[in-house]
């Protein structure tokens, strides 16, 4: 089968030709319709390995055992490839690389779900990591009338903006110009340059910046309030008076896809989609993705 094979930084990566995976007991075998770039696609871990996490496909072949799915099933959601499985958390969701033509996925997790007849197969793609992500910060949050988002015109904060919006808080976000029109689209009430001074604001969400490089963000921040992060390091307590929280729910704890995919065909979480790209396009998706701006999620179909 015809799979992106990474080693090294994104500008190493090929297509080329594997052998197609086989499901073990308890897995599935799914023929890969889309798939988005996340972080974890990108990083030169120097093994040869196919990436990708996201997904949306048809099962073509189950594994002993398997009962929630079944051969014909439209399905969607994340795994992590085994090759990055130190980023699960303890029941890791596991795969052999969505990147491909075809791959192998775990059965047994809240990562996966059906798909809805009414979400394509891109937008489910779109919304997997950036959706579970999003819906994650909501609930860890505890209720603000006011809330800054830094990073917001990426996949999950365009994912994060309009359920902030739809819960009834004022959102200013950072983005670049050409990028306000969209963010007021999807609810901010008001948006930001990355260079301007950051308003006080209740809470804040940092959806870009390194988590040791938080002390603007946390400046902004009103006493009492929240600043909830996603990227890595782990931060450490900064301002006694702000409750700081890391916040990557990969074992589905706080809701899996069965909750995204039910959002998203309430409308509350639409998908933002900056580029497609086919397979063969698949190595540039991911240099585009660790080297340029990019609004919304990258989606390669497959």
């Amino acid at each position: 089968m015809k799979a992106v094979i990474a080693t090294g930084p994104p500008e190493n990566y090929v297509v080329g030709d594997v052998p197609v995976p086989r499901p073990g007991p308890g897995q599935l075998l799914v023929r890969i319709a889309a798939a988005s770039i996340n972080q974890a696609d990108v990083m030169p871990l120097g093994t040869s390995r196919v990436p990708g996490n996201d997904f949306a496909g048809t099962v073509v072949e189950t594994g002993e055992g398997v009962t929630v799915f079944s051969e014909g099933d439209e399905i969607f959601g994340l795994a992590l490839p085994q090759a990055v499985r130190e980023l699960a958390g303890p029941r890791p969701s596991l795969s052999t690389g969505s990147l491909a033509e075809y791959a192998v996925f775990e059965a047994d997790t809240p990562l996966l779900a059906h798909r809805p007849p009414s979400l394509s197969v891109q937008h489910a793609a779109a919304l997997a990591t950036a959706g579970l992500t999003a819906r994650a910060l909501l609930l860890t949050a505890q209720p603000k009338a006011t809330a800054l988002v830094v990073g917001a015109t990426g996949g999950v904060g365009t994912a994060l903006v309009p359920l902030l919006a739809a819960a009834g808080v004022e959102v200013v976000a950072t983005a670049t110009a050409e990028d306000a029109e969209l963010l007021r689209d999807l609810g901010a009430k008001h948006t930001i340059g990355y260079t301007d001074s950051y308003p006080a604001a209740d809470a804040a969400y940092n959806l870009a910046l390194p988590s040791d490089e938080l002390d603007r963000i946390a400046a902004a921040v009103s006493p009492g309030g929240q600043l909830l992060t996603i990227t890595y390091p782990v931060p450490e307590p900064g301002r006694y008076d702000v409750d700081t929280r890391f916040v990557l729910d990969l074992d589905g704890e706080l809701g899996g896809m069965r909750e995204v995919a039910e959002a998203a065909v309430q409308g509350l979480l639409p998908a933002t989609i900056g580029r497609h790209y086919t397979l063969d396009e698949g190595p540039q998706a991911c240099v585009d993705f660790a080297r340029s701006h990019t609004t919304g999620k990258l989606v390669v179909t497959v």
